[in-house]
């Protein structure tokens, strides 16, 4: 990098969120409702957590995975969510330079270990249903430790390059970023009006669109080989069963994998004003809360436990 853009990269200390710009009465009915949809995904993604904890039935792989994934949900919503509340009620809107590269760490480590995790799940349903007689060797408890483990250091390792390299940009004098949190999209687009950087653009967009698709489509692959062999089962109610659980997990791949694509496939491309911000509050926020109501309303074994977590309440 040329020593002009190394010296105008630290003219920018800090960044501008503007969030939702409405006037005061809306910005606090907005931390009101969005205060609400906080503490319930907290609650509800904790209760979860709790019920596998609780009920020994529970202490199986695919439930321990939902545990972790619930767990998951928690952090990942913490990442953004309350400095987001923080900036409905703030009268500058600013974030630090250092803050900002932060939270962009650890709010894409999280989305990538997410990403995983759907993997993983999606891997322990494909062994429970095509695979049964295999399954009791294979997904041991033991093993899910260890596919636990692994999605939790490749997820934190996956997106460090691209952070290290926008830690490096040229951010000359732009500073506001119409969104409610330092994006990778509207990063780039600050940097890039300072100076080209379509390499940086390039390896960003190439990272996150290699994780996107080949999560995405490995799950799916491994759903029509589940879907195949559910078609096979003689019983009904075998038949019932095994689309209630799989449906409730792809549902969710469903809902986080359609607005992510819409969102970080070609990162600072220049999608439509407006149409990123809510695109990624969908997957960031509205996502983790239905998660709970997906995989408790479609499943006999969680809403009993869930039951005997809000009698001990």
């Amino acid at each position: 990098m040329p020593s002009e853009a190394r010296n105008i990269s630290y003219t920018v200390t800090e960044f501008i969120l503007l969030g939702f710009p409405s006037r005061w009465e809306i910005q606090v009915l907005l931390f009101c409702l969005f205060s609400v949809t906080y503490i319930l995904t907290i609650l509800g993604n904790m209760a979860i957590v709790c019920a596998v904890y609780w009920d020994l039935r529970l202490h199986t792989p695919m439930y321990l995975l939902l545990a972790n994934f619930s767990f998951l949900e928690i952090c990942y919503v913490n990442s953004d969510v309350p400095n987001m509340l923080a900036n409905f009620l703030s009268k500058t809107k600013a974030v630090s330079f250092t803050r900002c590269l932060l939270q962009l760490y650890f709010f894409f480590s999280l989305g990538t270990t997410e990403c995983l995790f759907l993997s993983i799940m999606a891997y322990d349903r494909f062994l429970a249903i095509c695979r049964p007689l295999h399954y009791p060797t294979i997904m041991t408890t033991k093993f899910c430790s260890h596919l636990v483990i692994f999605c939790w250091v490749y997820g934190f390792l996956w997106f460090l390059v691209p952070v290290v390299l926008v830690t490096q940009l040229p951010f000359c004098g732009p500073n506001v970023i119409d969104d409610f949190l330092c994006d990778l999209g509207p990063l780039l687009d600050l940097a890039s009006a300072c100076v080209p950087i379509p390499g940086t653009v390039l390896i960003c967009g190439t990272m996150s669109s290699l994780l996107i698709f080949a999560t995405f489509f490995y799950i799916i692959g491994s759903y029509t080989l589940v879907l195949r062999a559910v078609l096979w089962v003689p019983s009904a109610s075998g038949r019932r069963k095994a689309f209630s659980t799989c449906s409730s997990h792809l549902a969710v791949v469903l809902l986080f994998y359609g607005s992510v694509m819409m969102t970080y496939v070609s990162p600072g491309s220049g999608q439509a004003e407006g149409m990123q911000k809510f695109t990624t509050l969908f997957y960031s926020v509205m996502t983790p809360l239905f998660n709970p109501l997906i995989y408790s309303l479609r499943n006999k074994e969680m809403k009993e436990a869930l039951k005997k977590v809000l009698g001990r309440a």
